[in-house]
């Protein structure tokens, strides 16, 4: 059985060092504050929004959530957008998606300002993150580099499979791991005889969103495995990968308490690098 790479006590560190600078902002008089945008409807961006409204409140955190109804017009969800851009006060901002189909999500997220966008989803963000400049990269890409070194797996050099090309961590985490010197592999819905790419990778890291797409039988002894895929099944929470693959891998994180875990601390770990960003100090790494 490979070992199970639980994130909890990574968290716990990366909670402590994000009390510890925000209480240092406060001193000089800063208080770090966080708004969120929600369009009422999904049930599942609600659920992420208070949950992260409960992390900001254990960090010290502001944490000013604005709700809309669903019949919001495209120029009012603009209107809103550009007054956070505006607000000296906010130094980090979260749109919730999905939206109403009636809203342009990518005309949104185009608006808010760089230095804010914690979610690391606009173009000046994606651009940073592709050529590794100074910039807030998405949280779950670097969610799933950090627990890679937390436990002590070396990218430089490795074979990494990644599984997934999607907006939000398959296409971020491609130029990452190149900058970590990885030898990257990158599969999709298209990909034929994914087992035969897995079967020669050192790292396995998945984000492709369909439960159980890696099963056992396509999984080695010396594979780590990184699962960053959330799907809601009749069972509960899932990932990419089948549990019982887990007998026959070097190691792998579960699902839940694995990348999800350090994901929302890094959005906050985000906005204390904004902070930074928006008065002119703290380079970022």
């Amino acid at each position: 059985m490979g070992m199970i790479m639980k994130t909890a006590d990574i968290a716990g560190r990366l909670r402590d060092s994000i009390r510890i600078e925000t209480d240092a902002w406060k001193k000089r008089g800063i208080e770090p504050s966080l708004g969120v945008v929600l369009i009422k409807g999904d049930p599942a961006s609600e659920y992420y929004a208070r949950a992260k409204e409960k992390t900001a409140h254990k960090l010290g955190i502001r944490y000013r959530l604005t709700e809309f109804e669903p019949g919001i017009t495209q120029s009012e969800l603009l209107g809103h957008l550009g007054e956070l851009n505006e607000d000296k006060n906010v130094h980090g901002i979260m749109l919730e998606l999905p939206l109403p189909r009636h809203l342009d999500p990518s005309e949104a997220s185009g608006l808010i300002r760089s230095d804010k966008d914690v979610d690391g989803i606009t173009p000046g963000s994606k651009l940073a993150c592709f050529l590794g400049t100074r910039g807030l990269y998405p949280a779950t890409p670097q969610s799933c580099i950090r627990i890679l070194k937390e436990f002590g797996f070396e990218l430089k050099g490795r074979h990494v499979v990644l599984v997934g090309r999607g907006e939000t961590v398959g296409r971020p985490l491609m130029p990452m791991l190149l900058r970590e010197h990885a030898t990257l592999t990158v599969c999709h819905s298209h990909t034929e005889n994914l087992a035969r790419h897995i079967a020669g990778a050192d790292i396995l890291i998945t984000a492709a969103g369909r439960a159980g797409m890696i099963t056992a039988d396509m999984v080695h002894p010396d594979l780590v495995i990184v699962d960053a895929g959330i799907n809601e099944t009749d069972t509960g929470i899932t990932g990419d990968v089948s549990p019982d693959a887990l007998q026959r891998v070097k190691a792998m994180t579960p699902v839940p308490g694995g990348v999800g875990t350090l994901t929302t601390l890094i959005l906050f770990e985000n906005l204390l690098k904004a902070v930074g960003m928006q008065i002119g100090e703290g380079g970022l790494k």
